[in-house]
This record gives C-alpha cells, sequence and structure tokens, in this order.
C-alpha cells in the first residue's frame, strides 16, 4: 500500500515535529555541515547509477536536511517557493524558461 503524497508544508511541519530540538540545539552552521556530507552522498549515489532505492534515499536525505535548516532558521519554504518561483521562471519570467544556457535564472 502507497503512502500518499506529502506537501511541502506538511513535510517542514513533520520535520520540525522529528528534529526541532536537536536541530535547534546544532545550529544553522552544525546542520549545514550535515546537509553537505549528504549532498556529497546524494553526487556517489548519482555517479554509480547503480541503485534507485539509494539514489532515492539520498535524494530524500538532501530534502530533509534542507527542511531542517529552514526550520532552523525560521523560513517557511513553501512560501519561499511560491513567491520565488510561483508565477515561473525568476529571470525570464516564464512558465517554460528561456533564460540563455550561460545565465543562471
Amino acid at each position: 500500500m502507497s503512502q500518499p503524497d506529502i506537501s511541502l508544508r506538511d513535510f517542514q511541519k513533520l520535520i520540525r515535529a522529528m528534529y526541532y530540538e536537536k536541530d535547534a540545539e546544532r545550529g544553522v552552521s552544525g546542520t549545514f555541515m550535515w546537509l553537505m556530507e549528504e549532498m556529497g552522498e546524494l553526487a556517489s549515489a548519482l555517479r554509480s547509477n547503480h541503485d534507485r532505492a539509494n539514489l532515492e534515499e539520498e535524494f530524500a536525505d538532501v530534502v530533509a536536511w534542507l527542511t531542517t535548516i529552514a526550520n532552523v532558521a525560521g523560513v517557511d519554504l513553501s512560501a519561499a517557493i511560491t513567491s520565488k518561483y510561483g508565477s515561473g521562471c525568476p529571470g525570464c519570467k516564464k512558465l517554460a524558461c528561456d533564460c540563455p544556457m550561460s545565465e543562471k535564472p
């Protein structure tokens, strides 16, 4: 039986309920280091390209640690993403980005 999809806002609340006390004690700097470790594990999983389950796990871990930092920093990820990307590309303002490849939108 599959679990229902979880919204970004609900995920941030879930991560906060599970880990906030430890995360707040560790602070943004310490938590950022864990995010970087997970980014390295994701990079390794992407390079190996053999184990789909591991790849999915590493993507989930990166999102979870990023969400953790947002909680400690007091950032509502859903609001931030909606504000920046909710109306299209921040660079060209189109739904399907038309920015030159040489530019970061």
